[in-house]
């Protein structure tokens, strides 16, 4: 007897196959059977006209913190996700040495934007290698979960203080090293790290790992080489990258001998050639044999900007410091003329760079209010506000900040929602140098929705759009990444493997709208949005989303490496 049967159903089987009628028969987590079934069933679902998928596979997430308090790790079960990786661009909680926690906490809540009272309160930071991490989230999750070892924590872990803002010494590198190797053996899935110049620590510093070299990170890439199944995740700048960022990224790859994909690749027509250039760092890691890829985001990049949270404007020149301060030092800060001159001028210098573009402060829409005196401001532009007012642009913006205690919500003009953005969208999701993902789940919970990627790209390009089969797409969405991470018999629907499940309307398949929801820890609020079209999730055979609502089960597997992943290794690595 079957434990589970899903009938009636159209098979995209995550391989970019056709599609094909037949029933799922599900025994001990696992798809036993495809086809007609007449095996008896303890459950039948009948999804009788539509699609049965693979759970798709999130390789960017956050969702290290969040897993205590939200076992399900929402939204993204919702929207059919059901394994996701998290540990991404440096930013773990593990290894901890526990002096360090405030610290972290901290660096959390600025450069990934988790309340910090939701970290404090949510979180028991009670651990201190990355098994004992692993070891308390095992068998607690609704979902399917690796984590990779990140940079940040383990230079805070080896170094303290110094290790933000200095060179690491040789005796340090060791220990970092041997760190670093602890905690792939305990089944961390790889190394992350970021040298972006927009990742800033709780006191507006540079974070632990933009202080570290060349030589430093290739010693860490090549402690990923000597354990199976593990990979890596980098981010080597913010908007462009130097020959030297080229370099440095196919030297990590060539070190460790695996794959390493880099965050993030936004594709709009504003700059048609301007992703085909970034792409180049994969050609050119290609030439040495070593394979870099670029994380691209499938949907439009609509950025929430928060002055509590500072994340963004805190990359402005000149503003990090002001950024940092405690929400009430801050507020007296931004309502001080002086001060307010001096950002002002800092945010339109040439230092400001491709950042300097969040200094137009006429064209950001308010999208959220919270005090009363500045009801009925929410969707209108800034400069239509200020020229009401008879005020500078910059000067209403922050009257209307102050009011709101910082929490104001605004919106930079979003770029890229042309058809001539989808159809590059589209064309760079199709290229081998790119994998699509960058959902950042768990973080920027103020500033980003983009954790519904998976039901908006299928919405936009598949259904409104047309531009790619359905088939394609949830192979883009599936098997791609499992491959690319090693994830062993999951990613696609196939007898032996895992019954890792998705059962959805083709036809009304999409993300609900966006809303802030107040269900963090210390009650803290988070941008959040359910699904339409969403019918079923199975995680290891059981059903864990009903009709867009979650059934309270945690069947999922915590993944480590080398058990649960295989090797994926580069064709230059000697």
């Amino acid at each position: 007897m079957l434990d589970c049967k899903v009938i009636g159903a159209e098979v995209v089987d995550g391989t970019g196959a056709p599609r094909r009628r037949a029933d799922v028969g599900i025994r001990d987590g696992r798809v036993v059977a495809l086809g007609d079934l007449d095996e008896d069933a303890a459950r039948t679902i009948d999804a009788g006209g539509l699609v049965v998928a693979p759970g798709f596979v999130d390789i960017h997430t956050h969702y290290d913190a969040q897993a205590f308090w939200d076992p399900a790790l929402t939204p993204s079960p919702l929207h059919g996700v059901t394994t996701v990786v998290g540990g991404n661009c440096g930013f773990t909680i593990a290894p901890l040495e526990p002096s360090q926690a405030d610290y972290l906490m901290r660096m959390l809540a600025r450069v990934e934007g988790m309340p910090l009272e939701s970290l404090e309160a949510g979180v028991p930071w009670d651990w201190r290698s990355f098994g004992d991490y692993l070891d308390r989230l095992d068998g607690t999750l609704a979902v399917n979960a690796g984590f990779l070892v990140g940079h940040s924590a383990i230079r805070r872990a080896v170094m303290g203080a110094a290790g933000t803002g200095q060179e690491a010494t040789p005796e340090q590198l060791d220990a970092m090293t041997t760190l670093l190797s602890e905690s792939l053996a305990a089944g961390g899935l790889g190394f992350s790290s970021s040298q972006a110049a927009t990742h800033n620590d709780g006191d507006g510093n540079p974070v632990p790992s933009r202080s570290a070299g060349r030589g430093e990170l290739v010693a860490l890439a090549r402690v990923v080489r000597e354990h199976p199944g593990t990979t890596l995740e980098f981010i080597p700048a913010v908007g462009g990258f130097a020959p030297e960022h080229v370099e440095l990224m196919a030297d990590m790859s060539l070190a460790a001998n695996r794959p390493l994909n880099w965050n993030v690749l936004a594709v709009n027509s504003a700059r048609p050639d301007g992703h085909h250039a970034l792409l180049g760092a994969s050609d050119a890691a290609a030439a040495r044999g070593a394979r870099v890829l670029a994380l691209t985001v499938p949907d439009v990049m609509r950025i929430h900007l928060t002055f509590k949270a500072g994340f963004l404007l805190d990359a402005l020149p000149g503003w990090g410091p002001t950024m940092a301060l405690p929400p009430a030092e801050k507020m007296r800060a931004l309502a001080d003329p002086d001060e307010r001159q001096r950002l002002k001028d800092a945010a339109a210098s040439p230092e400001a760079g491709v950042i300097g573009g969040l200094a137009r402060w006429e064209r950001l829409t308010v999208v959220e209010t919270f005090d009363a005196g500045n009801d009925g401001l929410t969707g209108r532009r800034i400069g239509d506000i200020a020229g009401e007012r008879g005020q500078a642009p910059f000067d209403a913006l922050l009257d209307i900040v102050l009011a709101d205690e910082l929490r104001t919500v605004l919106m930079p003009p979003a770029a890229g929602d042309d058809d001539e953005s989808w159809r590059l969208r589209v064309e760079t999701w199709r290229d081998p140098r790119a994998v699509v993902g960058a959902s950042d789940a768990g973080a920027h919970l103020d500033m980003l929705s983009t954790f519904n990627y998976c039901t908006a790209m299928l919405h936009e390009a598949v259904v409104k759009r047309g531009l790619l089969p359905l088939e394609e797409a949830v192979h883009l969405l599936t098997d791609v990444q499992a491959r690319l991470y090693g994830i062993r018999e999951r990613g696609r629907v196939a007898e032996g493997w895992h019954a890792d499940l998705v059962v959805f309307d083709e036809h009304r398949i999409g993300p609900a709208p966006v809303h802030t929801r107040y269900d963090l820890p210390a009650g803290a609020g988070r941008l959040y949005s359910e699904a339409e079209g969403i019918e079923h999730v199975l995680v290891n055979g059981t059903e864990i989303v009903t009709a867009g609502e979650l059934t309270g089960e945690r069947p999922g597997t915590l993944l480590r490496s080398g058990r649960d992943t295989e090797t994926v290794e580069v064709p230059g690595a000697a």
